[in-house]
């Protein structure tokens, strides 16, 4: 199951490098199959709590867009996450924002090799316009795969491409985010697959516009220590992920991770951006998303 998450974004994920306006696609096979099940939106009373939540389109491969905002406007979810400009008309419709717009490049293929900079950059130079046009938050970037490089060679690098594009989202009000993977299980050879790595390129950047994703599955696998790492690094992180650990699933009591003082956490540090659910379910998907909106409803 590990092995087929790992494919299926990292495939959703490729596509934002062909074209910016590429909605990410398909889950995994348990998703899938969960989601040849008919769904209905499901009212709940969760979303009212303290965090903003989003949720990751990739995750719900057989669902339509148009489907999934309804029934995530109806829990209580205000956002989608990991669109191209194509989807946003279809997500603001429904009342919701694209929390997190694809941006350039791709998991392997990203700011940690300078010969790559200048195509990163005048892409990021044509997308960040439209994020900022559309009133949405924040774009994706990632570090890419190391192949050899360090890294320290890898912060070098990343942060010299990445001060190319700074002042663009400062003066856009746009922040840039950079999402720490796990290199263990999914995503081999990731760079930024630590949240130290991470903040110092933040330091390094040295731009308000540049923070971390936080992806709490892929921290739990590469590091644990979640809420210390959270409470530490407050001020370096600009939106979270969820996902239950191990399998990328639901995340209940069947995972090892309590989301509900996670999210209380977060709340505490005076986080106001936007917290995603980025799993895998293997029972009804929408049952388990709003599960998980009242879970994190604090």
């Amino acid at each position: 199951m590990m092995e087929n998450i790992k494919i299926d974004r990292r495939s959703a994920l490729a596509t934002m490098a062909a074209g910016a306006t590429g909605a990410l696609l398909a889950g995994g096979a348990e998703a899938a199959a969960a989601q040849e099940r008919p769904s209905q939106a499901v009212a709940t009373t969760a979303g009212k709590g303290r965090l903003r939540q989003s949720v990751c389109k990739w995750c719900y491969g057989k669902m339509s867009l148009d489907e999934l905002c309804q029934n995530a406007k109806a829990m209580g979810i205000q956002a989608i996450d990991l669109l191209g400009p194509n989807d946003w008309p279809t997500v603001k419709k429904h009342g919701l924002i694209c929390a997190v717009a694809n941006g350039p490049g791709g998991i392997e293929n990203g700011w940690n090799r300078p010969d790559d900079h200048d195509k990163l950059v005048k892409e990021s130079e044509r997308i960040l316009p439209l994020v900022a046009q559309a009133g949405l938050p924040n774009m994706i970037v990632f570090s890419g795969n190391r192949r050899g490089i360090s890294d320290a060679e890898g912060l070098e690098n990343c942060a010299k491409g990445l001060k190319r594009i700074t002042p663009l989202a400062e003066k856009l009000g746009v922040t840039v985010i950079m999402e720490l993977l796990n290199s263990k299980v999914n995503h081999k050879d990731y760079q930024c697959d630590h949240t130290a790595w991470g903040v110092e390129l933040c330091k390094r950047v040295g731009s308000e516009r540049f923070k971390l994703l936080y992806d709490i599955y892929h921290m739990q696998i590469m590091e644990g220590d979640v809420i210390s790492s959270i409470q530490r690094y407050k001020d370096f992180i600009g939106h979270y992920h969820t996902g239950g650990v191990p399998g990328r699933n639901e995340i209940d009591e069947t995972q090892e991770l309590n989301y509900r003082r996670i999210a209380q956490a977060i709340v505490e540090t005076g986080f106001t951006g936007y917290f995603a659910h980025e799993f895998i379910p293997r029972r009804d998907p929408m049952a388990s998303l709003k599960q998980a909106v009242e879970i994190c409803n604090v």
